[in-house]
C-alpha cells in the first residue's frame, strides 16, 4: 500500500521546517539548508559548508524573496548627508484580529523563477490563527472523499501552525481540507464546536496563482472563520411575566405528550439517515450522524426514558469516539457502555439514565 500523499509531516508536533528545507537567514539575507532540528525553537543550518544553530524566528522560507525580487542592477545610491538621513520607522506590534485562515505557500520547481510561467512543485499548508483565543482542532485531508490523514493539535493565539506539504499535481484529485474547532477554555456562551470544509478546484487554484503573481504576494489564503460563534439560546420567559400577561401555566409532565416520540434504539448508519449520502464527504456524514444522535438523546431525556441504545457500527471507530466524547460532557446523570450486545455485537453503545 503506497504511503499517504502528505506523509512528510509530523502528526503531533508543530514543526515548521524540515531537514532539507531551504531557508532565508533574515539578518544576513543568505539562503541556507536545514540539516537538523535541535528542538521546537532552534534548527541547525548550513551556509556554504558552515553549520550553525539559529532560532526559528530568525529564519523564513525564501520563496517570498524569490517570488518578489526584481532581477535588475541596483540603482546607484545618491550621497546623503547626516542631516538628511530619515529616521527609521518603528515596526508596529499591533496585532489585527481577522479570524482563522488556511494558507497555501507555493514552492517553486526551480531555483530561478521564470517570469513567464509559474513552475510550482508543491504547496506548504499552514493554519493561521489571527485571534486572541486558543483552539483545539482536528484536521483531515481527503482525496475524492477518501481520507488521506488526520491530525489533532492546539492552535495558540496569533500562531502559524504548519500542517503538511501537498504536491501540485495532487490538487487535481479533488482534495477537501476539513477542520473541526472547539475552545481550549470552555465558554458556556459559545458553541461546543464548529466545523469548516475548504474545497478548491484546479480552476480556482490557477486563478489564485495568477492573482498572487500580479500582487507580488507569497501566499494565498482561505478564511475558515472570522469569529468563534456564540451559542444560540432559546428565549427564556420568566414565569411571573407569563402570569401577568394572563397566560396559562401547564404541567411539564403533560407537555411531553406534545413532543415527538422518543426511540429506545437509534441506528446511525448513514444509509438509514439519508438517501443522498453518496455525494457527501466523511466529514458531512459524521456531522449528520451526530446531529441525529443529539436530537434523539434530548428526546430520551425529555421523555424520561430509562435507556437508549445507539448503533454506531464498528468501522474505524470515529463515530463511536465522537459519541462517547459528547456523552462525557453531558450534564445529565448517565452511565454508558460499549459492552458486547447479543444483537449488535460491539457496534452499539447503551446509555442508562438516572433521574
Amino acid at each position: 500500500m503506497p504511503p499517504p500523499k502528505a506523509w512528510r509531516h509530523s502528526y503531533f508536533c508543530n514543526v515548521k521546517y524540515q531537514i532539507g528545507d531551504r531557508v532565508l537567514i533574515l539578518h544576513s539575507d543568505e539562503e541556507a539548508e536545514v540539516v537538523d532540528i535541535i528542538n521546537d525553537q532552534m534548527i541547525l543550518v548550513d551556509v556554504m559548508g558552515v553549520s550553525f544553530p539559529v532560532y526559528m524566528d530568525q529564519v523564513d522560507f525564501p520563496y517570498y524573496k524569490r517570488f518578489t525580487e526584481q532581477r535588475q542592477l541596483p540603482a546607484q545610491k545618491e550621497k546623503q548627508f547626516i542631516d538628511n538621513v530619515k529616521k527609521e520607522k518603528k515596526e508596529s506590534h499591533i496585532k489585527i484580529e481577522d479570524g482563522v485562515w488556511l494558507t497555501f505557500l507555493p514552492v517553486m520547481e526551480q531555483e530561478t523563477l521564470n517570469d513567464e510561467e509559474l513552475l510550482i512543485k508543491e504547496f506548504k499548508l499552514h493554519v493561521v490563527n489571527n485571534t486572541g483565543i486558543s483552539y483545539h482542532f482536528i484536521y483531515a485531508l481527503h482525496f475524492f472523499g477518501k481520507p488521506d490523514f488526520e491530525l489533532k493539535n492546539i492552535l495558540h493565539p496569533f500562531e502559524d501552525f504548519y500542517l503538511h506539504d501537498i504536491a501540485f499535481e495532487d490538487l487535481n484529485d479533488n482534495p477537501s481540507f476539513e477542520f473541526e474547532f472547539h475552545l481550549v477554555d470552555p465558554d458556556k456562551t459559545k458553541e461546543d464546536y464548529i466545523d469548516r470544509v475548504i474545497r478548491l478546484k484546479p480552476k480556482q487554484i490557477f486563478a489564485q496563482l495568477k492573482t498572487l503573481k500580479e500582487k507580488n504576494s507569497a501566499t494565498f489564503s482561505q478564511r475558515l472563520f472570522e469569529k468563534y460563534p456564540d451559542r444560540k439560546f432559546e428565549e427564556i420567559i420568566e414565569v411571573s411575566d407569563r402570569l401577568k400577561s394572563g397566560a396559562k401555566i401547564y404541567n411539564a409532565g403533560e407537555g411531553r405528550q406534545h413532543l415527538e416520540q422518543a426511540l429506545s434504539v437509534i441506528d446511525l448508519h448513514i444509509e438509514k439517515l439519508t438517501d443522498a449520502y453518496s455525494g457527501m464527504s466523511n466529514f458531512e456524514m459524521l456531522s449528520l450522524q451526530l446531529k441525529f444522535f443529539e436530537k434523539y438523546y434530548l428526546l430520551a431525556v425529555m421523555h424520561r426514558q430509562p435507556s437508549l441504545i445507539v448503533i454506531h457500527g464498528i468501522g474505524e471507530g470515529k463515530l463511536k469516539e465522537e459519541i462517547h466524547n459528547l456523552l462525557r460532557k453531558k450534564a445529565e446523570n448517565i452511565r454508558f457502555s460499549n459492552d458486547y450486545h447479543p444483537r449488535y455485537g460491539f457496534g452499539a453503545t447503551e446509555i442508562n439514565f438516572q433521574y
